[in-house]
């Protein structure tokens, strides 16, 4: 098994009926980047808002459905593509081959809201369809704080970077 991802730079939806192709949020503001744990669940590690695309859905809808509905922010803004490869996740259950599409987001508080907070908790609903998971949300600076990302969360953070500081 490799860790080593295969790109393209297509934003259409390759999924197929036995594996949903997923989307994943690198949201940052004021060069920090917000990541979460479970902690119910200390063996999912640290992760990205993620999620599955839904039928008939497009990849920016999803990513932005994803990214509201895990962390709870309002005023995200879609920068930009980042790319999509494949990933194993049958070490966790998962299909052999996982279609992944990366996204840059950034969030810009509301006047009123001011500053962010460095953490809250935040329970992922997915829209009513299974019961309420706990999220511990956190922001990180970027690069040098961002920690080991599960599963590979982490397989388009280079691109990020390189979006962040052209």
């Amino acid at each position: 098994m490799s860790d080593a991802p295969v790109f393209n730079s297509s934003t259409s939806d390759s999924s197929t009926s036995d594996s949903p192709a997923k989307v994943f949020a690198y949201i940052t503001h004021q060069n920090r980047l917000l990541v979460f744990s479970h902690p119910d669940c200390s063996a999912a590690g640290i992760q990205v808002p993620a999620g599955t695309v839904e039928p008939g859905e497009t990849l920016q809808a999803a990513i932005l459905r994803e990214a509201y509905e895990e962390t709870g922010l309002l005023k995200l803004k879609l920068i930009g593509y980042l790319g999509s490869c494949t990933y194993d996740m049958s070490p966790w259950g998962g299909p052999a081959s996982q279609q992944r599409h990366f996204f840059h987001l950034e969030w810009e508080p509301v006047e009123r809201e001011g500053e962010p907070i460095h953490s809250w908790q935040h329970y992922e609903t997915s829209g009513g369809k299974r019961y309420p998971i706990l999220f511990e949300l956190f922001w990180v600076a970027l690069p040098e704080d961002v920690p080991k990302l599960i599963a590979g969360h982490d397989q388009m953070l280079s691109k990020l970077l390189l979006h962040q500081y052209q």
